[in-house]
C-alpha cells in the first residue's frame, strides 16, 4: 500500500549526526535526498515531508540536519517529491507570524519539527499556535517533560499546557509527538521523572490515559505516529492498539522519522499485516497512510 511519510530527515549533503543507534555507529548520519527517497521507496512511500531544524544554527536549540532553506532546495528539486514545514527560531516573538507567512508563500506546509525546549505557554509558543492557527499552518510538536531537559516544547505530566492549548486555539491543527506525548496513552503514565516520562510504554494500556480524553475532547488535536514512540505506542497492547486506530482513524498520520537507510521501524508493517487479518480496515489504513496527510497538508487552501 502507497504511503505518505509525514517526518523525515535529510540534509542536502550528508552530515554526522550524534544521535545514531548507540550499537550501530555506522549510522551516526543524516543522509542526502538521494539516500531518503530510495530508503523511502522501499517502503512503498511515495510522498514524505522534510522537518526543518529552524531558520539557522541557534545556541541551545537542537538541530537535525536541514534548516529552512535547506528543505526548500531539497523540496524544490525532487519535483514534488518531498514537501517541507518550516521551522521558527525564537528570538523574537513579535516577527513570528511574518516569518511563517513568508515560509508558507516560500511552499512550507507547515510548522515543524518544533524543538524549542520551552514550555508550551511561554510567548514564543504562544506566538507560534496564534500565527499558526491564523494561516491554517499545522504544527508539529516533538513534546519534552520540562524546560532545560533535552530538546521539544515541554509540558508536565498529564499534559495540562497541551490541553491549555487546544483550547485556547480551537482552529489550530496540533500534531503530537515523541516518548513523552506517547506514553500518555496508558492511565499508569509516569507523573514525574524525565527518564521516566520520556521512555517508550511496555505492556497492557491501562485506562484513563490522557492521550484519548484529549482526542475525545478537542478536535484540533491530531497525532504523528512515528519513530519507536508511536510503534511502540500502538503495538505494546493489540487490542487497545487497534481501538485506538479505528476510533481515531482521522487523526492519526503515518511516518518514520527516518534519517537514514539504516533507521528502519515496524509500524507500517505491522498496519498492514492487521488489515490483511481483517481487523483492522483498509478504510482506516488508506487515510492512516495518506488520506490523512492528503487533506492537511496537500489538499487545503491557506485563507486568512
Amino acid at each position: 500500500m502507497n504511503k505518505t511519510d509525514i517526518h523525515v530527515h535529510a540534509a542536502v549533503r550528508r552530515i554526522p549526526f550524534s544521535g545514531g543507534n548507540p550499537m550501530d555507529p555506522e549510522s551516526h548520519y543524516i543522509c542526502d535526498p538521494e539516500e531518503m527517497m530510495e530508503t523511502l521507496k522501499e517502503q512503498q512511500i511515495t510522498k514524505a515531508i522534510l522537518m526543518s531544524s529552524g531558520e539557522g544554527p541557534v545556541e541551545g536549540v537542537h538541530s537535525l540536519g536541514a534548516y529552512n532553506s535547506d528543505c526548500r532546495q531539497i523540496a524544490e528539486e525532487s519535483g514534488g517529491w518531498f514537501s517541507w514545514m518550516c521551522g521558527i527560531d525564537p528570538d523574537d516573538p513579535d516577527t513570528v507570524e511574518d516569518r511563517m507567512r513568508m515560509y508558507r508563500d516560500q511552499g512550507a506546509v507547515g510548522v515543524g519539527e518544533v524543538m524549542v525546549n520551552q514550555w508550551l505557554d511561554s510567548p514564543y509558543m504562544s506566538a507560534v499556535f496564534a500565527a499558526a492557527e491564523k494561516l491554517h499552518m499545522p504544527v508539529l510538536c516533538h513534546m519534552s517533560p520540562e524546560e532545560g531537559y533535552s530538546y521539544g516544547a515541554a509540558d508536565r505530566a498529564g499534559l495540562p499546557l497541551l490541553e491549555k492549548t487546544l483550547r485556547k486555539y480551537p482552529e489550530l491543527i496540533f500534531i503530537g509527538h515523541s516518548q513523552v506525548f506517547w506514553m500518555e496513552i496508558s492511565g499508569d503514565c509516569p507523573k514525574e521523572g524525565n527518564r521516566e516520562r520520556s521512555g517508550f510504554g511496555r505492556g497492557p494500556v491501562q485506562a484513563g490515559g490522557t492521550i484519548e480524553r484529549l482526542f475525545d475532547s478537542y478536535p484540533n488535536l491530531y497525532a504523528d505516529l512515528s519513530a519507536y514512540s508511536g510503534s511502540c505506542a500502538i503495538m505494546r497492547d493489540e487490542r487497545y492498539g487497534l481501538y485506538f486506530l479505528n476510533k481515531y482513524q482521522d487523526r492519526l498520520m503515518f511516518g518514520t522519522d527516518t534519517f537514514n537507510r539504516r533507521t528502519r521501524f515496524p509500524l507500517a508493517e505491522y498496519l498492514e499485516t492487521k488489515m490483511k487479518d481483517g481487523v483492522l480496515s483498509r478504510e482506516a489504513c488508506e487515510k492512516i497512510f495518506t488520506g490523512n496527510a492528503e487533506k492537511l497538508f496537500f489538499n487545503h487552501k491557506h485563507e486568512e
